[in-house]
């Protein structure tokens, strides 16, 4: 009996010590590969950072192929793991069958997408179309689908294809020395309109630089030498400060109405180069003055007037109020300025009713 268990106690001790054997050698192993691999790996970061990104490219499209590749192998195994669903495309048979068709109403008709339009797009022409009735279903005038395809008259041409832009106005394709500023004189409109326009890019967002080559579209621009179909009016504000009947606004400031109102551009810009005071629309509690972030307004005030109605005022260069004061109709607020995202002296005037944009010429008088 003792025998044995001496036996037992000579095998479990072999057994223990293998094991410990065992474990030492595959941690030495494994530690030196280890080793190897991040030795191997710092002599290759090495030479790609002196070769700096030389080979960057041959190793992203050697990677990709490897894992198409992997892909192409491992296909048929994990369709296998998916019995009675394998199908063969080939093997489809094709429909005789016509799925819908309808002799009743011969006429095609275009339905225009309720989604903001980013890009000029392509239009054919219908029957029954004019240059008026285009314009009015893109939401543009007349005279930008005439500039755009070279149009002159109303004359158009059954299955025509026409240029159609997002906005009114007028594209133009950069060339060498041209700017915002150039461009918009050209046009005979506003710099801060080609910059407020979304989806104009700029190559350099901080100085409006552009790109030679790339096409911007220039918001109510006119063609040079072409003489406007409809009338185009600069309206010049009223005096600022102008107290008008109770419950409306006054104007905020005088100059030049620059830039209206539309989707992307949710006020008006008034310029004025002499830089005038700006005022209050009407009496109110100042909620926030100062350039509160980095957004593009730069200094501004916001009023809340206590009746749903909240002003905002953008791009001052000046503020003469504080957040918790109060101020009347017609108080001087700051002075206008360019800061923010600006190309030039103006104010840029919101006015809001329970959070919804309203057009400020709606309110003011």
């Amino acid at each position: 009996m003792e025998d044995s268990y001496e036996k037992f106690l000579a095998f479990f001790t072999e057994v223990k010590l293998f094991f410990s054997e065992l474990t030492s050698y595959l941690i030495k192993n494994l530690h030196l590969s280890f080793l190897r691999f991040e030795e191997g790996k710092g002599v290759f970061v090495t030479a790609l950072y002196r070769q700096r990104g030389r080979y960057s490219r041959r190793l992203m499209h050697t990677g990709m192929a490897s894992l198409a590749a992997l892909g192409i192998m491992i296909a048929p195994v994990i369709a296998q793991e998916f019995p009675g669903r394998s199908v063969n495309p080939w093997e489809i048979p094709s429909t005789t069958s016509v799925l819908s068709a309808s002799v009743e109403d011969p006429e095609t008709t275009t339905l225009v997408s309720d989604k903001v339009r980013d890009k000029v797009i392509e239009y054919t022409v219908q029957e029954g179309d004019t240059i008026a009735s285009i314009a009015q279903k893109f939401g543009i005038d007349e005279d930008t689908v005439r500039w755009q395809n070279s149009i002159s008259g109303d004359r158009i041409k059954l299955g025509q294809t026409l240029e159609i832009l997002p906005v009114t106005g007028i594209s133009h394709k950069v060339a060498k020395g041209d700017t915002v500023y150039s461009i918009a004189k050209r046009y005979d409109t506003s710099p801060q309109a080609l910059v407020d326009f979304p989806y104009n890019t700029f190559s350099n967002d901080e100085t409006f630089e552009l790109a030679i080559g790339q096409v911007v579209v220039v918001p109510d621009g006119v063609r040079p030498s072409a003489i406007p179909t409809g009338p185009r009016i600069r309206q010049i504000t009223p005096d600022a400060g102008t107290v008008v009947a109770s419950g409306s606004f006054v104007w905020p400031t005088g100059g030049t109405i620059t830039q209206r109102f539309v989707w992307y551009h949710k006020g008006i810009d008034i310029a004025n180069r002499g830089a005038p005071s700006i005022v209050a629309a009407d009496a109110g509690k100042v909620v926030g003055a100062g350039w509160l972030d980095g957004y593009g307004y730069g200094n501004r005030v916001i009023i809340d007037h206590g009746n749903g109605y909240r002003t905002l005022y953008a791009h001052l260069s000046q503020v003469y109020v504080v957040a918790g004061q109060t101020v009347g109709r017609g108080a001087a607020i700051g002075k206008m300025g360019s800061t923010g995202r600006s190309t030039g002296m103006h104010l840029h005037f919101e006015v809001l009713l329970n959070g919804i944009y309203l057009n400020p010429l709606s309110v003011l008088r």
